[in-house]
C-alpha cells in the first residue's frame, strides 16, 4: 500500500518510490502538512512548532491557548476566515455576506485506482499503478463539505491534488477562489521557477530567489497564456539539473489560473495553485458539486532533470490518450507559411506532391478554405467548405491527395467568430460581450460563448459535418485570441462564465474523440498560448509557438522542456529568411531544432532548390531513425541557452544502450576555443560508438570531461551526433 493511515496518531502518510508526503488530523479535526520531501519512515509531527506569535488568532476550542494559530501551523487546504492571514487555498462568501469557512475532518477512504473529475481532465491509471485517497471535510456552520483527492502514482513519484465541493445546506454559498493544491513548508531557502513570454516567444526560463512577499504568476485571459505557464518549481538555492532537491506543481487546466508562492512571517514557504480568482464568483446551488480541476506535483531529491522525467513520464502514459500516445507521429507539411490565404484547391494539392516526393507522411491545409476566408477578417463560424475559392469539392480534394500515398489533415477555429459571418448575423448573442458596450476585438474576432451548451452543440455539429466528407486524419485546433467581455446571455452569474467556458470546450473535444479515435489532434492558441496538461489530455502534441525561427525555438523548447515531454512540441522547420525574425540559419541548424519535437515543415517546398530538396529527403530519413530516441526516450538539458552560446541537448533511450548529442552554436568568434559538451544519462563505465566515424569513447570522460566540438566557420553550426553503446 502507498497511502497508510495510523489512527492512533490521526496519521496520513503517502509513499512513492523515493517521497514521502504526511499529514494529519490534530485534536481539533483541522489537517495540518507536516513532510513532503525524500522517503523517510516514521512520525513527522515533532516538526510542529507552537509558540505565541502576537496577533496571531486562535481557534475558539483552543481557549487559553495562544501558542496554537492557524497563522503559522502548515495546513493541507487554508481557508479564509480561520485566523490564517497567508494566501487561503480556498476562500468562501456566506448566504450573510460574510466570507468564512472552517474546514474540519470528518472521515477519509483510501482504495486502488485513481479517481476521476466530472467533466474535467485528470491523470488516470489502472488499479494496479495507483491509489486514491480521499479526505473529507466540512465546514460545521455552513454545511459546506470539500472532498479532498490524492492520487498516487508510486512508481512515477506523482501525487495528484484535487477537490470536490458542495453542499446540501439552504443558504446561497458562493466560491470565490478556488486552489486545488497547496504545500507549506515549514523550513527552506527556496528559488521559484517559473516561465513567462508573449505571442511567438513563450515559456522563457526564470529562476527568482524566494523573499519575504507574495510572488504571483497567472492569466486572466480565459486560457493558459502565452504570458505564464501553469507549471512551477520550487528548488532548492543550491539545486541544479543534477542535484538537489526540488517540487514541481503542474496545473491540469487550460483556462485562467493562479499560483502564489508566499514566504511567511515565519520563514516558512506556501505554494498554491488554482483558478484565476478574477472574474470568478460560482454561486453553489444545493445538491451540485463544483470540481477543482487537478494539479500533478512531483518531488525530486536528484536535480531538476528528474523532477522534468517524473512530469514526463505521467504525461506520456497518463495524460495523452488515444492512438496516438504510443505510435510514431508522422512527419506533416503544414500550408500556412507556404501559402498563408492565399491558395485553391490545386495550389494545396500540388503541395501535396512536392510532400510526398520529399518523404513526407502527412499534408495539412490551415487557415483559409472554409466560408468566406481570405484574409482574417471575415468566416469564423462558417464551418463549410468554400468550393468556389478551392475550385472543387473537399472530399475531391483529399482522395486526390490521399491517393498519392499520404494523409490529409485540416484547420479548425470552432471557438471563435467574426462579426462578418452567417453565423454571427444570425446568432449574435452566442458571442461573449457586455450589452451596451463595444466588444474588445482580438485578430479582428470575438469569442463564441463555449459556456452555452446550444452554442457548443451548434459548432460541434458544424465540425462533424466537414469531417465527415472525406478520409481526414488530423485537424489542428487554433483559437487565436484572449478572452474578453466575459458576458453570456444565458445566465445572470457572470462569475462562472470562463469557467463553464472551459467545461464546454472540454466537451466539445471529448465528444469529438469519441467520435472520431483515430484523429490526430494538435492543440494551437496562437502557438503556444495554450500548452498545459488540460489540453495535452485531448491532443498529444501542441503547436509550440508560432515562431519557427530555429534560434528563438531553442529557447522556447527549452523552456517547455521543463514541464512537458518532447513528443508534445510541435515544431516545424520553415523558409528563411525567417517570417518571424528575418533570421537566416542553415536547413540544417532548423531541422534539429525542430526534431525536438514531434517534427514536419512549414513552407513552401516549389521554391526550395534541388540541393535543399536531397537534403530534406535525407533530413527525414535521419529523423526517422532516431525518432525512437525522440519520441520515447530520457531527455536531458545540457546547458541553458538563455546563458550560454552554446545549446545543447540529448536523448537517451530507457535502457541507456543509445543516446543522441544536439548542439548549436548561438555565437561564432574569431580564433574559438573548443567547446566540451558534458554527455548525461549514459551507463557508468560503458563504451560508447559514434556512429559516423565509429569512433569509440568511454562513458565516464563523456560525462566528466565531455565531447570536444569540432572548430567550424560560419553562424549557427550545429552537430548532431548518435552513440551506441559499444560491447
Amino acid at each position: 500500500m502507498s497511502i497508510l493511515f495510523q489512527e492512533e496518531n490521526k496519521l496520513f502518510t503517502i509513499h512513492t518510490k523515493n517521497s514521502t508526503y504526511q499529514m494529519k488530523i490534530d485534536p481539533y479535526g483541522f489537517l495540518l502538512h507536516l513532510y513532503y520531501g525524500k522517503k523517510v519512515a516514521g512520525n513527522m509531527d515533532f516538526l510542529l512548532f507552537y509558540s505565541d506569535r502576537g496577533f496571531s488568532g486562535n481557534p475558539y476550542e483552543a481557549g487559553k491557548d495562544k501558542t496554537y494559530s492557524l497563522d503559522t501551523l502548515p495546513q493541507e487546504y487554508p481557508t479564509l476566515g480561520t485566523g490564517d492571514f497567508r494566501n487561503p487555498a480556498l476562500v468562501v462568501r456566506n448566504e450573510d455576506g460574510s466570507f468564512a469557512c472552517n474546514l474540519r475532518y470528518v472521515s477519509h477512504s483510501i482504495r486502488a485506482g485513481k479517481y476521476g473529475l466530472k467533466g474535467l481532465p485528470a491523470v488516470y491509471a489502472s488499479e494496479d499503478e495507483a491509489e486514491t485517497l480521499e479526505i473529507y471535510m466540512k465546514d460545521p456552520v455552513s454545511g459546506l463539505e470539500v472532498d479532498l483527492l490524492y492520487g498516487v502514482l508510486p512508481e512515477l513519484d506523482i501525487i495528484t491534488r484535487a477537490a470536490r465541493i458542495h453542499h446540501d445546506g439552504d443558504q446561497k454559498l458562493t466560491l470565490e477562489k478556488v486552489c486545488s493544491a497547496c504545500l507549506d513548508f515549514l523550513t527552506g531557502d527556496f528559488d521559484l521557477i517559473t516561465f513567462h513570454g508573449r505571442h511567438a516567444m513563450e515559456r522563457n526560463y526564470q529562476r527568482t530567489p524566494v523573499e519575504h512577499t507574495s510572488q504571483v504568476i497567472g492569466s486572466r485571459r480565459g486560457m493558459s497564456s502565452h504570458q505564464y505557464n501553469p507549471m512551477m518549481i520550487l528548488a532548492g538555492k543550491d539545486t541544479t539539473e543534477e542535484y538537489g532537491s526540488c517540487y514541481a506543481m503542474s496545473y491540469v487546466y487550460s483556462g485562467g489560473f493562479k499560483g502564489e508562492v508566499e514566504k511567511d512571517q515565519t520563514d516558512g514557504t506556501r505554494m498554491l495553485l488554482g483558478l484565476m480568482d478574477d472574474m470568478f464568483s460560482y454561486p453553489l446551488e444545493k445538491g451540485k458539486a463544483f470540481y477543482a480541476p487537478e494539479v500533478i506535483m512531483t518531488y525530486s531529491e536528484s536535480g531538476i532533470t528528474e523532477l522534468s522525467h517524473n512530469l514526463h513520464k505521467c504525461i506520456k502514459k497518463h495524460i495523452c490518450r488515444g492512438k496516438y500516445r504510443d505510435v510514431n507521429r508522422p512527419v506533416l507539411l503544414n500550408s500556412w507559411e507556404g501559402c498563408y490565404f492565399d491558395f485553391n484547391g490545386e495550389d494545396i494539392y500540388q503541395l501535396a506532391v512536392q510532400a510526398k516526393d520529399l518523404g513526407i507522411d502527412l499534408l495539412v491545409m490551415d487557415d483559409g478554405w472554409f466560408g468566406k476566408r481570405d484574409e482574417d477578417i471575415s468566416g469564423l463560424g462558417d464551418w463549410y467548405v468554400n468550393e468556389k475559392k478551392l475550385g472543387e469539392s473537399l472530399p475531391h480534394l483529399v482522395k486526390r491527395i490521399t491517393d498519392l500515398g499520404i494523409k490529409f489533415g485540416i484547420w479548425f477555429e470552432p471557438e471563435c467568430i467574426n462579426e462578418d459571418s452567417d453565423l454571427y448575423r444570425e446568432h449574435p448573442d452566442w458571442a461573449l460581450q457586455i450589452p451596451g458596450r463595444d466588444p474588445v476585438r482580438a485578430r479582428y474576432q470575438l469569442v463564441l460563448d463555449f459556456s452555452r451548451k446550444e452554442v457548443v452543440d451548434y459548432i460541434f455539429d458544424s465540425v462533424c459535418d466537414v469531417l465527415d466528407q472525406a478520409d481526414i486524419s488530423y485537424v489542428k485546433w487554433d483559437f487565436n485570441r484572449s478572452i474578453t467581455d466575459a458576458f453570456s446571455h444565458d445566465t445572470s452569474d457572470q462569475g462562472k462564465v470562463l469557467y463553464d467556458y472551459i467545461l464546454g470546450l472540454y466537451d466539445f473535444l471529448e465528444r469529438l474523440l469519441a467520435r472520431y479515435p483515430d484523429l490526430l489532434l494538435e492543440g494551437c492558441s496562437g502557438g503556444g498560448g495554450r500548452f498545459d496538461a488540460g489540453m495535452l489530455y485531448y491532443s498529444p502534441q501542441i503547436w509550440c509557438s508560432d515562431n519557427t525561427d530555429a534560434i528563438d525555438r531553442l529557447r522556447i523548447q527549452y523552456g517547455t522542456s521543463f514541464g512537458y515531454p518532447i513528443p508534445t512540441m510541435g515544431s516545424h522547420v520553415s523558409a528563411v529568411p525567417n517570417h518571424q525574425t528575418g533570421r537566416i540559419t542553415p536547413l540544417k541548424t532548423r531541422g534539429v531544432v525542430a526534431m525536438s519535437g514531434t517534427f514536419g515543415y512549414e513552407l513552401n517546398p516549389a521554391y526550395m532548390t534541388d540541393q535543399e530538396k536531397e537534403d530534406v529527403r535525407a533530413q527525414i530519413e535521419d529523423y526517422k531513425k532516431v525518432r525512437h530516441l525522440i519520441q520515447y526516450g530520457l531527455y536531458y538539458r545540457l546547458t541553458n541557452p538563455f546563458l550560454q552560446e552554446t545549446a545543447a541537448w540529448m536523448f537517451v533511450s530507457e535502457d541507456r544502450s543509445e543516446a543522441l548529442l544536439n548542439v548549436v552554436q548561438q555565437q561564432v568568434h574569431g580564433a574559438s576555443l573548443c567547446t566540451y559538451v558534458r554527455l548525461r544519462g549514459l551507463k557508468k563505465d560503458a563504451l560508447y560508438q559514434e556512429e559516423v566515424s565509429g569512433k569509440i569513447y568511454p562513458a565516464n570522460a563523456l560525462m566528466e570531461v565531455g565531447y570536444p566540438l569540432p572548430t567550424e566557420l560560419g553562424s549557427y553550426q550545429t552537430f548532431q551526433i548518435h552513440f551506441k553503446e559499444y560491447y
